[in-house]
């Protein structure tokens, strides 16, 4: 049997570039704190393909400025490992208020690529600095507020979309900065094997992606996420030329009682 490959970590992080009008929060509000957990079961077509998960660690200086960190792993089963190994790793930092981030790192171990990202955002000069094995490119313009493809993610959690159609925020993988852009569809019922959740279905923009979403025709992304203050994703799905691909929430850890 062969499988072709789909970088599960680059869809992963991209279905969380979204955002909305920010709500302004004092950080004992935030609806995450150091220890959250989340873990998805990802599925490629009808194959179990392994799990992702998304964590909230303690605060950190970067840089000299105090920071949260958010961190997102992914890892293939071992099933698939046979065919298309997958160990990924991606650190994010932004400013304890939550207005742009501070670093970037990402470690990419999928089938025979490697890759071993860093971006530091400049904010003096506006600039965000990339380098892959410590390889750099031209540094890139900053758009005022961007933040990096995981953090954009917990950003969104601080949002109203009550009274949304679309989302928007400045994003930068360290190589392009744009505006990431996404719809609110429809409020509905999700049913998963942990419960049954009350969701906003979201669907972003896909004009800035490449590769197989780049290539395929009507290619589309679905993202479920609670109607309630915490914004928890709970459901992902494709929709590309070689397949579908999903992604359910089967486990949620916190610091604190929600």
């Amino acid at each position: 049997m062969k499988i072709k490959p789909l970088k599960l970590t680059f869809f992963l992080i991209f279905i969380f570039t979204i955002s909305a009008a920010i709500v302004k929060a004092e950080k004992s509000d935030y609806p995450f704190k150091p220890g959250e957990k989340l873990t998805f079961s990802l599925r490629w077509g009808i194959f179990y393909a392994g799990e992702a998960v998304l964590q909230v660690l303690p605060e950190e200086i970067v840089n000299k400025q105090n920071s949260l960190h958010f961190v997102l792993t992914t890892e293939s089963c071992s099933f698939l490992d046979v065919f298309y190994k997958v160990r990924d790793r991606v650190d994010s930092y932004t400013d304890i208020d939550m207005t742009h981030s501070i670093l970037y790192k990402k470690k990419i171990n999928e089938g025979k690529t490697k890759r071993d990202v860093t971006v530091n955002f400049d904010w003096i000069n506006k600039k965000a600095h990339y380098s892959n094995f410590n390889v750099c490119i031209k540094p890139i313009e900053l758009k005022p507020g961007s933040f990096d493809p995981l953090s954009v993610f917990y950003i969104s959690r601080l949002m109203d979309f009550d009274d949304k159609k679309q989302i928007e925020i400045p994003v930068t993988d360290g190589k392009k900065c744009v505006l990431g852009v996404a719809e609110i569809i429809k409020r509905e019922k999700v049913k998963l094997k942990i419960g049954t959740f009350d969701t906003y279905l979201i669907e972003p923009e896909l004009k800035h992606v490449g590769g197989v979403f780049e290539k395929s025709k009507n290619a589309k992304i679905q993202l479920w996420v609670t109607a309630d203050k915490y914004r928890i994703p709970v459901k992902i799905k494709s929709k590309v030329k070689v397949g579908s691909f999903t992604g359910e929430l089967i486990s949620y850890e916190s610091s604190s009682t929600l």
